[in-house]
């Protein structure tokens, strides 16, 4: 008989949130591009967490995100190595 082996499979599930972008009070990271055109066209976006929102007000403001933090941090390592 064959033996059967299996590996772990790691998914990253998003569950987006819409809303105002308010309630939560964070900084959220989004790519650029989405961020000028939301700022000009009044259209959602989407941050690496998975909110969805029309960005209204200064980041800078609030904290950053840290789900987006952390996102962020494995894209730029992935990229770097």
């Amino acid at each position: 008989m064959a033996e059967i082996t299996t590996a772990p499979v790691t998914e990253q599930v998003t569950n987006p949130v819409t809303d105002d972008g308010d309630h939560d009070r964070f900084s959220h990271y989004v790519r650029k591009a989405d961020a000028t055109r939301a700022a000009i066209e009044g259209t959602p976006v989407i941050a690496l967490c998975g909110k969805v929102w029309v960005p209204t007000r200064d980041p800078s403001k609030y904290p950053v995100c840290k789900t987006c933090a952390e996102i962020r941090k494995q894209l730029i390592n992935r990229t770097n190595n």
